[in-house]
């Protein structure tokens, strides 16, 4: 089976690499080995090493256990777009203006 080619911004690369950095990094500082994250995860060693990487292939599934079996770090997951600012204002810009309501005579 071949691997699907996916295209991601360079910014977002560098995000994906960043976070995969820091999963790693957090897994060092509990002593823990990759054969025991992955077990925890639910995922192959070789997925692990990919997410300790930032790819874009890996699922978010993949991220998202490995960071619970860090010991609940995937909690963190729901502060993504949590406050969408651009997409407020483009909301606040279909709003219908307020109109005062007719008098009935």
């Amino acid at each position: 089976m071949s691997k699907k080619s996916v295209v991601v911004m360079p910014d977002t690369q560098r995000i994906l690499e960043k976070m995969g950095e820091q999963i790693k990094l957090a897994r060092l500082r509990r002593n823990l080995a990759t054969e025991l994250v992955a077990e925890r995860a639910g995922i192959s060693r070789a997925t692990l090493w990919a997410v300790e990487k930032g790819s874009p292939t890996v699922a978010i599934g993949a991220y998202a256990a490995t960071l619970h079996a860090l010991g609940g770090m995937d909690r963190d997951l729901e502060l993504v777009a949590k406050d969408d600012v651009f997409g407020r204002k483009l909301q606040d810009l279909n709003l219908p203006s307020r109109r005062r309501a007719k008098r009935s005579r």
